[in-house]
């Protein structure tokens, strides 16, 4: 399963583009850790708490922290088929790719029908589907062109 450079490196095993995912190399990640860090360093949880009176905003600031951590944890830096961690948890696609010693689910005359494509409909909607008819139509190097929108 030699891998080049490219399209192939950024099509994960469901067909889906990491190029597109909003967790790949994700900006908001890196300013999310950037800011908790500087509300760390500067005490902004002991400042906020003590103006809350004067700020109504900062009733809510304790959240904050907490919700930036959890932005900056998503951040993705390595394409599945690469070693990443696809969908931040174990994927049951990947394992079955590997199984059945497939590069991806395009190589499998299941897809199609398949229940473990399933939890990615509500997010991508036929995008996977679709995109793994791409790729055996377009091959492994050329189908990004043609692919459905990530989040449609």
């Amino acid at each position: 399963m030699a891998m080049k450079n490219g399209e192939s490196e950024l099509t994960a095993y469901c067909g889906l583009y990491c190029g597109d995912c909003i967790r790949y190399r994700c900006r908001a990640a890196d300013l999310s850790e950037s800011l908790l860090d500087e509300i760390e360093k500067n005490h902004w949880l002991q400042y906020t708490a003590v103006k809350k009176s004067d700020v109504e905003a900062f009733d809510q600031f304790e959240a904050l922290p907490k919700l930036l951590k959890a932005l900056a944890e998503l951040k993705c830096n390595t394409p599945c088929r690469a070693g990443g961690d696809g969908c931040g948890q174990p994927c049951a696609i990947s394992a079955c790719v590997k199984g059945k010693d497939l590069d991806g689910c395009w190589q499998c005359p299941d897809f199609e029908t398949c229940d473990k494509l399933e939890f990615l409909v509500p997010l991508h909607g036929d995008s996977v589907r679709n995109n793994l008819r791409a790729i055996q139509q377009h091959g492994l190097e050329n189908w990004a062109q043609h692919r459905d929108k990530c989040y449609p």
